[in-house]
């Protein structure tokens, strides 16, 4: 089984078929492809694939995200939720205003916040509502994106910028709405293989001018979690222990809120379903979609979907505590934010507008496009529940 893209569409089975890159990508990617080569030669011939992962999206000045390429929308590789308008910060702001509402006073921090549009759009519907957060905070760690922020907010919602601050790491402490749109899936995963003689964790090595994929034995961690799973000889997926680590660390500091993750991905028994055999490793360039991630570094993203039972388990785990308060397909969830109801105040003789938001609506919410890949998941402290999102269709018991 094919894993399908952000979009739920199937991935090229070619990526020799994709665009050709420019002279100054080709150069680009080359200077990456040097970094990759030392650091293998360093760890005795071989990393990781999430060492691989995280060099390739990451490494400072050179990895896809750390670098000036544009990303998202329709110059860039990939369209995100917020990148296609208003509809979805505006439904997000309903259950954002319930939890500050609750809270009585609070903060909204965005890790991974993409262009900047959902904070821009989110605080602009917020205002309307009249909950506007105390501050709004991004966590962003590269200055090529926190500068594209910076410009998306002064262009969109100037007379807010007063409530932007941005971070370098998690605070100390939170009170609020944490949230992260597209973050788990681009955080470096391990990949495994089963073989006749247990699991491998899959290594990237450099050999005949190319990177290449090396077997070797599988950390004790990773061994003892695949092993339970009882896959077949030939299974290939990945296992993404960063992610979990970072659900626990963002959930230490949640004093009191919650965490709304939306992401693409399955509860466990769909993530490693029989049929899914070669895994969900997903690569997206200049809008195709594909699954080889040893091509094209620096210049294409890598992901891998979400195991949200592993999300669950990681939040409300002994040392976390946090309940989960919801989980649901994304459709579900921004219908069940009021999507029906902005829809519908929407003036059909404004033809160019409500095109545009009907537009949003499909591929929001079609089960060909967003709406039933990307899920929604809240793990929360003091919070009350339902809140806007989760009471029509929870799917808690699925995790």
């Amino acid at each position: 089984m094919k894993s399908p893209d952000r979009h739920g569409q199937t991935a090229s089975p070619d990526p020799h078929a994709l665009p050709p890159p420019t002279a100054e990508e080709q150069a680009h990617g080359a200077r990456l492809q040097q970094r990759l080569r030392e650091d293998i030669a360093a760890r005795g011939g071989s990393i990781s694939f999430a060492r691989f992962m995280e060099l390739a999206l990451y490494a400072p000045g050179l990895g896809y995200y750390a670098a000036g390429k544009h990303k998202f929308g329709a110059p860039g590789d990939f369209i995100t939720a917020p990148e296609l308008g208003a509809l979805f910060a505006r439904c997000l702001a309903r259950p954002c205003r319930s939890i500050l509402a609750q809270l009585g006073r609070g903060d909204i921090l965005e890790t991974g916040a993409g262009s900047g549009a959902l904070a821009a759009d989110l605080l602009l519907e917020l205002e309307t509502l009249g909950r506007l957060p105390e501050r709004y905070l991004i966590l962003e760690l590269s200055n090529e994106l926190r500068d594209r922020q910076a410009e998306t907010l002064r262009l969109k919602a100037p007379h807010l910028l007063e409530h932007i601050h941005w971070l370098d790491a998690l605070p100390v402490d939170f009170r609020g709405v944490m949230l992260a749109n597209e973050l788990l899936d681009a955080i470096p995963a391990e990949r495994f293989r089963i073989t006749q003689n247990g699991v491998r964790q899959l290594h990237v090595a450099w050999q005949n001018d190319r990177f290449c994929w090396q077997e070797n034995p599988a950390d004790e961690a990773i061994r003892r979690r695949i092993e339970s799973l009882a896959l077949p000889p030939g299974y290939t997926s990945e296992i993404n222990l960063q992610a979990e680590a970072w659900v626990r660390s963002a959930a230490d500091i949640l004093k009191q809120g919650v965490m709304l993750l939306v992401d693409y991905g399955f509860p466990r028994a769909e993530f490693y379903h029989p049929q899914r055999s070669d895994g969900t490793l997903m690569c997206h360039y200049r809008h195709r979609a594909h699954d080889d991630p040893l091509t094209l570094v620096g210049l294409q993203d890598i992901t891998a979907h979400v195991d949200f039972t592993a999300i669950a388990e990681a939040g409300t785990g002994t040392g976390t505590g946090l309940s989960l308060l919801g989980y649901t397909s994304q459709a579900a969830f921004l219908i069940g934010c009021g999507l029906e109801q902005l829809m519908s105040a929407s003036d059909p003789e404004d033809i160019r507008a409500h095109l545009g938001l009907t537009q949003q609506v499909k591929k929001l919410t079609s089960p060909h496009e967003m709406g039933e890949l990307y899920k929604v998941i809240a793990l929360g402290r003091g919070i009350q529940e339902p809140f806007p999102g989760f009471a029509a269709h929870d799917r808690r018991g699925r995790l």
